[in-house]
């Protein structure tokens, strides 16, 4: 299963957190994931990619 979320580095330690279905920046919590230091980037993106592949696994159970 493909991840749904990639890094995308914007400057120098400024990164952005990717839907790759999208092309556009992920949104968490109403907050628009921009900005970020490489360390809670890489943090985030790992534990988005957990949920959604536990999402879409949960999902693909049901039908």
């Amino acid at each position: 299963m493909p991840n749904r979320y990639a890094l995308r580095r914007e400057q120098a330690q400024s990164w952005t957190i990717v839907d790759v279905f999208t092309g556009q920046p992920a949104v968490l919590k109403q907050r628009v994931l921009v900005g970020m230091s490489t360390r809670d980037a890489d943090d985030m993106v790992v534990r988005m990619n957990v949920l959604d592949i536990k999402r879409r696994e949960k999902a693909d159970r049901k039908s």
